[in-house]
């Protein structure tokens, strides 16, 4: 199969909405997505966009993506984080994943991070086993801390 990997536009933001919910879905979170097209549209492709992102396409279709943003580690410096990585569920076994984390980490390179990093879960063995298999440390002793958006508005800052 021939496909393509290239910098997403803001016409594919209806293409990267379905892969999202395909990943939620896969996830076991499929009520998970809050976001829209508009606000991958204004996020993503506005004046200061917070996120890059690579799509893979084939035939005129998306069929997957990598969604990224640099952070900053204060052990490392300039840091990448891929938010997602996905690929329709038909498309999968094709090399179409490979070919987006490279395309991530040459972007990383490019830009001189110093780490890149992403969480996947851990029973996904699948994902675990490629990722291991690309030179990737999964840590198991860390834990991932959050405040929700319902959290954040409700979170005392006063010292009472």
């Amino acid at each position: 199969m021939d496909y393509l990997i290239r910098p997403a536009q803001a016409k594919d933001v209806t293409a990267m909405l379905g892969l999202i919910q395909e990943l939620a879905d896969f996830e076991k979170e499929p009520d998970a997505v809050n976001i829209n097209e508009a606000a991958l549209l204004e996020f993503g492709f506005g004046e200061n966009p917070l996120y890059h992102c690579f799509v893979a396409e084939a035939e005129g279709q998306v069929i997957g993506m990598a969604l990224v943003y640099f952070k900053f580690s204060t052990w490392n410096g300039k840091a990448l984080h891929l938010e997602d990585l996905v690929v329709s569920a038909d498309m999968r076994g094709k090399g179409i994943g490979e070919a987006l984390l490279n395309r991530v980490v040459q972007f990383g390179k490019e830009n001189k991070v110093k780490r890149i990093g992403w969480v996947v879960l851990d029973w996904n063995k699948g994902a675990i086993k490629f990722y291991e298999q690309k030179g990737a440390n999964i840590y198991t002793n860390w834990n991932i801390a959050q405040l929700d958006e319902q959290t954040i508005a409700t979170f005392n800052t006063l010292n009472e």
